[in-house]
Parts: C-alpha cells; sequence; structure tokens
C-alpha cells in the first residue's frame, strides 16, 4: 500500500516526544491531544494520504479542499519539542494502519524521537463518574515515573489489547527500542468524553510541567456532566440504570 507524505516544512528538532492523538474510543485521545497541540500553537508539518483513509475531503472557510489525512504537528511544550499525530480518522484496515504507523515511525526515527505517547479510551461499556488513567509501557522501568503523575496499572489490561493507532505504535516503540507509553482514560465509549480527556490532559501537564488555560476544555466536561447525569436519571427511571450497557 502506497502512501503519499508531504512536508510542507522541515523543523529542527531536538530530540522530540511524539503525541499521537487520533480518533478512537470516546475520542478520549483525539480531544486531549488536540487541546494540548492548540494550547501550545502547533504548526503542521507534515501531511501523510493513504488509500487506507475515507475518500473525502474537508473543506475550509475559503472553500478550500482538503483531502482527508494523518498530519504530523509540532510545538514546543515547557521547552521540550513535541511531535503530534492529528487528523479526522485512522486507517480502515490492519494493512493501512501498519503502513501508516511505519510511514510515521520513520520520520519520528529521522527526528531522532525520544518517548512515544499514544492516547486513547478505555472502553467501560458504562459511565464512569472519575475516571482514571491507565498505562501501557514498553518498559517496565517506565511505570514508577508515570505512576507519580496518576497512572494506573492493572495487570493483564486491557485483557483484549490496545487496537489500532495507539497500541500499534506503542509496539513499534518498544521493537525499535523507544521508550514508549499507551495514556488510557476510562469511558463509556459512547459520547465524545470530555471529562476522560480532561484526565489524560491532566496526567500530560505534570509530565511537561505545564499550566495551560484549560477553561474550554472544563466548560465542555461540565456540559458532558450535564449530559451523562440526564442519561442516569432516564436510566433510573426506567429502572435499568444497574445494568446500564449503552445508549440506543
Amino acid at each position: 500500500m502506497a502512501n503519499i507524505v508531504r512536508f510542507d516544512s522541515r523543523p529542527v528538532l531536538n530530540s522530540p516526544y511524539f503525541i499521537e492523538a487520533l480518533p478512537g474510543i470516546g475520542n478520549v485521545g483525539k480531544i486531549a491531544g488536540d487541546f494540548l497541540a492548540d494550547a501550545f500553537k502547533a504548526v503542521k508539518f507534515v501531511s501523510i494520504y493513504s488509500e487506507d483513509l475515507p475518500p473525502q475531503i474537508t473543506t475550509d472557510e475559503e472553500c478550500v479542499a482538503h483531502l482527508v489525512a494523518n498530519e504530523l504537528w509540532y510545538a514546543d511544550i515547557g521547552g521540550r519539542d513535541v511531535v503530534f499525530l492529528r487528523g479526522l480518522s485512522q486507517g480502515s484496515t490492519a494493512e493501512g494502519q501498519f503502513a501508516l504507523a511505519q510511514d510515521v515511525v520513520s520520520i519520528l526515527l529521522s527526528l531522532n524521537v525520544k518517548r512515544i505517547i499514544t492516547l486513547g479510551g478505555y472502553g467501560t461499556g458504562k459511565l464512569v463518574d472519575q475516571p482514571r488513567v491507565l498505562g501501557a509501557v514498553s518498559d517496565a522501568k517506565l511505570k514508577p515515573e508515570l505512576t507519580d503523575y496518576g497512572v494506573t496499572f492493572v495487570p493483564n489490561e486491557p485483557q483484549g489489547g490496545i487496537i489500532g493507532a495507539a497500541g500499534l505504535l506503542l509496539g513499534l516503540g518498544r521493537v525499535y527500542g523507544i521508550d514508549s507509553c499507551c495514556l488510557m482514560g476510562e469511558t463509556s465509549g459512547y459520547f465524545n468524553d470530555y471529562k476522560s480527556a480532561q484526565a489524560v490532559v491532566g496526567i500530560l501537564v505534570k509530565m511537561f510541567a505545564v499550566s495551560p488555560d484549560q477553561k474550554e476544555l472544563q466548560d465542555k466536561t461540565a456540559k458532558f456532566e450535564e449530559l451523562t447525569a440526564k442519561v442516569k436519571e432516564t436510566a433510573a427511571d426506567d429502572g435499568k440504570y444497574d445494568s446500564f450497557s449503552y445508549i440506543g
């Protein structure tokens, strides 16, 4: 599968960290990663086009067409160069996912990436009042640091593995000997889960020792909590809350 990799620029970065922020369960990783990228005014420098991404375009405020792509953006966060993987979609097949991940890792290796951080949602199938951030690592030596930031490690979890870009890039990080971790916010998976994303952001800001303005994210979290409270109330009225596992 041939992808098209287009560079807008070739920034000189100093052993950057990498954050994957593509859509997934509850869009937790995308919301958290996009927030951090926007808060620190990230700049796009690579677009990766693939036949495995949706065959469609988006249009901007000038009605200019943009083919769906996975993109690399860079920013300075607390004095640390950081590269973000952003986009509206992940690959639709295992082969496509792997090809996209290979292209990303190839670029990261050329930049002498120091750490890979993938983000995602940990689907529970039910509403979560206080979402934890669960972790997986490429090497057990990373666990104490992440535990200090507030990450929870549960042996053999998630039982079904970590699928998609979050798992694949973590796995490739281990293959190439790059310190890598996955941060997964607990989520029902049925909404754009801003509360879970805010929990993931809480870990990331500790990792980078920064304090970005989170008011907009907090406002969206408050609206999310209002929505989930109404869902709980409706489910309780129907006598179904105890077995609540989906939203029809």
